[in-house]
């Protein structure tokens, strides 16, 4: 009775947050105090406790090194760089558009950042380039998601601070690489769909005039070079270690690194290099991610604390066959991202589920936690969710965000979730 009063209190929580418009965090924090104090009989500071320090740490830390690039032009001159290399090719738009969105959310911008930021410009250069509007939207889409899965990025380092917490710390580099690795190459796959179906796509680019970007500035080359090494810095020797894992030199040296310490690190050096105001780097911290996520994580703590968590891996265990599991988790984790969001939502409330479930099935981990994301993924796209709206919002009139709501609705959302699905079920063979 109290498993279904917590899963009952998540989905409410996301329901209420859907509605309202608030932070889906807030309710579950207030969920976690009322279930854990009152129905659990837990003492306030172990509710407390559920709060997931790392993970608020190290999203905080990365976001705000990232910011200097996002304040002073960097990562937007980047994204325009990379279009103009595509002047060559434009029938190869929408891959040009998934690598630009891909490459400055690898280098740290994040999901939201990208989309924000990416949508206006996209939907401007479809109309010019006589490019299907829903197919560019579904690239920067694609490219902004598999980008930010970087193992360094926004939703990888959220994906390695979740599988730390559930006791995967040896295995979440390795796990976040490849998890990266699957979602660049679905998402690949599905731009070609979109990209080569349509009959709208039949003339891209043609009399498209590509405008070479102005020059770094000096202050943006600094930080280019400063995110290269930060990147550099926080993987190389994680990757040294699984080719030399004898090394004790190496070995040492990655016990020591933490990509959030790293990051405030290399976010003093910006300081002194003066990249970008002090003000404007921490008022860009994305603090309502960090509530909805902490606050998810919270509520997290106390099903696990009621023995939910164990119950349901137990149910999806005894009730499905072993080959069903992955895709089951993947079509749960496209319908929960339908209404919310993958990295505050989706992954928070089933990542946990996943070594118990994976103990008791005898399914790899890696598989379970792939098919997650990528399921979660393929309905980001959704007008109801981060991906969908903010397409919606960058639309210039009303009458084009009334002819792109249905598509994105009855159209790229299907395609996209049934894609992953096949997707998913041959990674859970391969893997």
């Amino acid at each position: 009775m109290l498993s279904i009063l917590i899963i009952g209190a998540i989905a409410v929580s996301v329901a209420i947050g859907y509605k309202t418009k608030f932070n889906t965090g807030f309710f579950a924090i207030a969920f976690a105090y009322l279930i854990g104090c009152f129905a659990l009989g837990m003492k306030p500071k172990a509710v407390i406790a559920g709060w997931p320090v790392s993970t608020m740490f190290v999203i905080f830390s990365v976001s705000l090194f990232y910011n200097f690039a996002l304040v002073n032009g960097t990562l937007e001159k980047t994204a325009r760089y990379l279009l103009y290399a595509c002047r060559k090719f434009p029938g190869l738009l929408p891959f040009a558009l998934y690598f630009a969105s891909a490459g400055i959310a690898a280098l740290g911008a994040g999901f939201f950042t990208v989309m924000a930021f990416m949508a206006p410009i996209t939907l401007l250069i479809c109309d010019e380039a006589k490019m299907d509007k829903m197919t560019g939207a579904v690239a920067i889409n694609c490219g902004a998601l598999s980008g930010a899965n970087f193992m360094t990025s926004g939703s990888g380092i959220i994906f390695r601070g979740l599988m730390d917490e559930g006791g995967m710390v040896d295995s979440s580099f390795s796990y976040t690489a490849v998890i990266f690795a699957a979602s660049v190459v679905f998402s690949l796959l599905l731009i070609a769909g979109f990209r080569y179906l349509p009959r709208g796509n039949r003339n891209i680019g043609k009399g498209m005039v590509f405008e070479k970007p102005e020059a770094f500035t000096a202050k943006q080359k600094q930080n280019l070079y400063l995110m290269i090494a930060m990147i550099t810095t926080v993987l190389i020797f994680p990757i040294l270690h699984i080719i030399l894992p004898d090394v004790s030199v190496i070995t040492f040296i990655n016990s020591k690194l933490d990509v959030g310490l790293v990051a405030v690190l290399f976010s003093v050096i910006a300081l002194f290099l003066q990249l970008a105001p002090q003000k404007d780097v921490i008022a860009k911290v994305p603090w309502n991610t960090i509530i909805m996520i902490c606050g998810v994580g919270m509520l997290i703590s106390v099903a696990i604390e009621a023995g939910t968590i164990d119950l349901l891996a137990s149910w999806a265990g005894s009730s499905l066959p072993a080959w069903l599991v992955p895709i089951a988790f993947s079509i749960i984790g496209a319908i929960m991202s339908f209404f919310s969001s993958t990295l505050g939502v989706v992954c928070p409330a089933l990542f946990p589920l996943v070594p118990t479930l994976a103990a008791t099935t005898g399914i790899s981990p890696l598989v379970l936690f792939s098919c997650i994301v990528i399921g979660a993924q393929s309905s980001a796209i959704s007008p109801f969710s981060s991906g969908g709206s903010l397409v919606l919002g960058s639309c210039s009139n009303e009458e084009e965000r009334n002819a792109m709501f249905p598509r994105l609705l009855f159209l790229a959302v299907p395609a996209s979730v049934l894609s992953a699905t096949a997707f998913n079920l041959i990674l859970s063979v391969i893997l």
